[in-house]
């Protein structure tokens, strides 16, 4: 049976305060990381402080739950799932 894709959406309200948090947490868990993409507002004037990281997941879905839970516990960051299975 093929595994479900997982999809996590992490908004970050504060990317200044949060970075390190955030970038740590990324690493530890990177090898259960396929895909990684960051999306904020940004132009000549303004580097927005909140930003969207898209992540797609891969292996133990225990251990990509145990990133999603740590990231979730940080002030100013929320976490979204999507599970997509195959039928």
């Amino acid at each position: 049976m093929e595994e479900p894709h997982v999809i996590y959406g992490v908004h970050v309200t504060n990317r200044a305060a949060q970075v390190p948090n955030v970038q740590g947490l990324l690493s530890e868990y990177g090898c259960n990381i396929k895909t990684r993409v960051g999306l904020h507002h940004v132009d000549e004037k303004v580097c927005s402080p909140r930003g969207l990281i898209l992540l797609e997941m891969v292996g133990d879905l225990a251990t990509c739950r145990a990133l999603k839970t740590k990231l979730a516990n940080l002030e100013g960051v929320d976490v979204q799932e999507m599970v997509f299975g195959h039928d």
